[in-house]
């Protein structure tokens, strides 16, 4: 719009300015006229000469100035016509006013809104209408402030007459540049736009209640699964607040069970697809049961390929729902059976394509049926390792053909190895689904397995830990005599006879027999143990130099002590034995150069779990950790490594019983072994002690040694009950030679004849604990009831607390552990019988 749009000439104030220019020119040209006329000739004329002259400079100038564009004429007439007549045809209304708020130009709209009264300018038009009074003064502030601004309101009586009520919407804009001082008003009837508006939005409030109150739920998902829209029939079900609703705060993986979670995952689609998937799955509403419903999810994708929001249409499936038809019993309970049986269900072709399968059937394998879709076909070949495909699909071909009875399939799972599962495949009915051939089930064996494995080795080190019991038992029998009649060798030759050498040779080699009975004993837990309340710093620190000096120089031995480690009970020096036989063993794994990390920490029960092993009970625990940097050990080894006699070493470097003797002090003090090692990353020993807690005072066990006694000789009547001949003959004749009267039995049965038998009273009973028909225990507890009040002292290679629970409660006993020497022997026995 021009600036004189508004404008008309005869009533402009730049009209009026220009004509005084032209006036008072007029009268200045006729003043210079009668002045040259009365001044004398010469002088007249040449006044008039410069003036003209002068008059004619302004002109050329002008005429150059405007030649260049540097200088406008504002149009007269015409251009103000065209504007007035622009305005005058426009449908609204339009109304110039100057600076004081008067009326300069106002079309026929305008003049109409006036009702053929006076013209007001538009605040007077609306001064009788109260309920725009705030509208129409912002709109008069806004045009003091040469402003623009826009109002919309609505009159309760319309302007120019008329019923009922109208909505108006009036605009203000400044005229001119800065030094202008008019401003326009341009006021619209929008009465039928409003119309149309609320008509629209009433539209969709009745489309959205329509929606709302559907006897289906409904909502609208984005690609990530976030929820934007959901209707008042779902939230009800979901016992959500729609009120609360806001959009994207909601997310599917909040509402679907996760086992049916995968079933929303978008199928692969071509751009500008619509796909519409029927799913069945079961919804969580909040603080309530499980609802199964039946979705028709519909997606449509970009040109891109891109997936849009969903608009998808939730049905209950409920026993008699017409929207589901008049199968929804039968399909409601096959969909809940279907889709929450831990058992993997899927139907195949006879391709393995799967046609249909559960939430169970995907756990087997995420990765194949996360990306498929619901509406694809993936095969469930790539689930089972490459070497059982064949047997998989080999039993799905049989099936597919008809054959009864095909033998499951026992496959290991894609991926690490570790899984496995049972496949077992049937046929489908010939009216089945439509390229249907075969119904495999699949079952996870991955636990069961694992706990077969677990039984399997249990039982295993069971049987050899019997098998070295029962040696070790014999060999101490054998060890025993052996340096029994050593020591009674020894006793009557002196170091300078030649064959006293020979006797100490037989005595050493028969201790070192025994060292290696120990260890097996270790192994099988029934060595005799000396437990104590123990704080695994202090063990460690006692045990460092030592250690040092086993790895040698070449190797950086690194101890890292916990904080404020908790205690634990057990044999202080069974617990160094496991530590330094764990440190030799990674010494020998590194050869030289490398590191062993010696690190102690708590372990509370909730991070057990942590740990990755099954057997391992939930409860506090102090860890020990024992970490090289050697060649690690491979997985075949890694079986094994705890197991008697099994070493990788040379022939010659090692007996194959460190690492089994560490298995059985751990086991035996209620604790757990484990390894974890990769070949090339060097191997880490864990070894958790059970956490001791003092439920009273209680001062540490000291080892308390026979006290040494110059006079080893005695009196009294000693029952010997031993079943090994040779074991028998040697402690008789030692007990007898330092002055006892000793009374022999070879069992159990026969100690019970020969205290009948005996005339006197018995002073004390010496038995091996393990012997035929009956043991030594059961042999005490019938002499108790007889009324014999004799000492004992058990004899035994195994652990007193083997047979100490057989023993009446509060049974006394004194424990001498085989091998024996003479001296342990008598020295005991004079230490009982004090």
């Amino acid at each position: 719009m021009g600036p004189n749009l508004a404008l008309s000439p005869d009533v402009s104030g730049k009209g009026r300015d220009r004509a005084w220019i032209v006036v008072g020119t007029l009268v200045a040209v006729v003043a210079l006229v009668v002045l040259a006329s009365a001044l004398p000739e010469a002088l007249g004329w040449r006044i008039a000469s410069w003036a003209l002259a002068l008059f004619a400079m302004f002109g050329v100038l002008a005429l150059l100035l405007w030649a260049l564009g540097m200088l406008r004429f504002e149009g007269g007439g015409e251009a103000a016509a065209t504007g007035e007549e622009i305005a005058s045809a426009s449908d609204d209304a339009i109304v110039a006013t100057d600076g004081a708020g008067a009326i300069v130009f106002a079309n026929s709209v305008y003049r109409a809104f006036c009702a053929g009264g006076d013209l007001r300018p538009v605040e007077r038009l609306f001064a009788g209408s109260p309920e725009v009074s705030e509208s129409v003064y912002r709109l008069a502030h806004a045009a003091r402030q040469r402003q623009a601004a826009s109002e919309e309101f609505r009159l309760n009586q319309p302007l120019g007459g008329g019923e009922g009520s109208a909505w108006y919407r009036v605009r203000i804009a400044p005229l001119g540049g800065a030094a202008s001082n008019r401003t326009v008003w341009t006021v619209s009837d929008v009465t039928r736009e409003r119309e149309r508006h609320e008509s629209f939005f009433q539209d969709l409030q009745r489309a959205i209640d329509h929606l709302d109150h559907a006897p289906a739920g409904f909502f609208s998902s984005e690609p990530d699964g976030s929820i934007v829209h959901i209707n008042a029939t779902l939230a009800q079900w979901l016992n959500t607040d729609l009120a609360k609703f806001r959009p994207g705060a909601l997310n599917l993986a909040d509402l679907v069970a996760p086992e049916s979670l995968f079933q929303l995952d978008l199928p692969k689609a071509k751009p500008g697809e619509v796909t519409t998937t029927k799913l069945d799955l079961d919804f969580k509403p909040r603080g309530g049961r499980l609802l199964p419903v039946r979705i028709l999810h519909r997606v449509a994708f970009s040109g891109d390929g891109t997936p849009g929001p969903s608009r998808s249409i939730v049905l209950r499936r409920e026993a008699g729902d017409p929207a589901i038809g008049e199968s929804a019993p039968s399909e409601s309970r096959f969909a809940r059976i279907f889709y929450s049986t831990p058992m993997g269900i899927a139907t195949v072709d006879k391709a393995g394509a799967a046609l249909r399968w559960n939430p169970a059937f995907a756990k087997l394998s995420p990765a194949t049926f996360k990306t498929a879709g619901a509406s694809a076909r993936p095969s469930i070949l790539p689930v089972v390792a490459e070497r059982d495909r064949q047997a998989l699909l080999a039993a799905i071909a049989a099936a597919s053909e008809g054959h009864e009875g095909v033998e499951p399939v026992d496959a290991a799972l894609e991926g690490d190895g570790k899984r496995s599962a049972r496949f077992y495949v049937s046929a489908t009915e010939p009216q089945g689904e439509e390229d249907s051939a075969a119904t495999v089930f699949a079952l996870d064996t991955t636990e069961q397995r694992t706990l077969q494995e677990n039984l399997a080795q249990s039982q295993k080190m069971q049987a050899i830990g019997q098998l070295a019991g029962g040696i070790a038992h014999d060999f101490n029998n054998v060890l025993t005599a052996i340096i029994g009649y050593s020591d009674l060798l020894l006793a009557n030759h002196r170091p300078t006879d030649p064959s006293f050498q020979d006797i100490m040779q037989i005595k050493q080699n028969a201790n070192r027999a025994a060292g290696l009975v120990r260890q097996l004993l270790a192994f099988s837990r029934r060595q005799t143990l000396r437990p104590q309340v123990l704080q695994m710093g202090d063990v460690l620190s006692e045990l460092q130099l030592l250690l040092n000096r086993l790895v040698g120089e070449t190797i950086k031995l690194d101890v890292v002590h916990g904080r404020d480690l908790w205690l634990v009970k057990a044999d202080q020096n069974q617990l160094e034995q496991v530590i330094v036989n764990l440190v030799v063993n990674a010494r020998d794994a590194i050869g030289e150069g490398g590191a062993i990390t010696l690190r102690t920490r708590n372990v509370a029960a909730k991070d057990c779990a942590a740990f990755g092993e099954k057997v391992l009970v939930a409860a506090d625990y102090v860890l020990v950790e024992v970490q090289d940097s050697g060649h690690g050990i491979p997985a075949d080894v890694k079986e094994k490594i705890f197991e008697p006699f099994f070493t990788t070493k040379d022939v010659g470097k090692g007996t194959g019983l460190g690492l089994s003797m560490v298995y059985g002090i751990v086991k035996q003090t209620g604790g757990f072994v484990f390894v974890e090692s990769e070949p090339g990353e060097g191997a880490t020993f864990r070894v958790l002690l059970p956490r001791f807690e003092r439920t009273e005072v209680e001062e540490p066990v000291k080892i308390a040694a026979p006290k040494p006694t110059v006079d080893l000789t005695g009196r009294g009547a000693i029952l010997l009950v031993e079943d090994e001949e040779a074991v028998r003959a040697f402690a008789s004749r030692a007990l007898a030679s330092r002055g006892y009267t000793v009374l022999q039995a070879d069992s159990g049965l026969d100690a019970l004849r020969v205290v009948e038998e005996a005339k006197g009273a018995i002073d004390l009973i010496v038995s091996d604990v393990i012997m035929p028909e009956m043991d030594g225990p059961s042999m005490l507890n019938e002499l108790r009831r007889r009324g014999v009040k004799a000492k004992v002292i058990f004899v035994s290679g195994y652990a007193d607390d083997a047979f100490a629970k057989a023993l009446p409660e509060g049974s006394e006993f004194t424990f001498l552990p085989k091998p024996f020497t003479l001296k342990q022997l008598i020295e005991t026995v004079k230490t009982t019988m004090t």
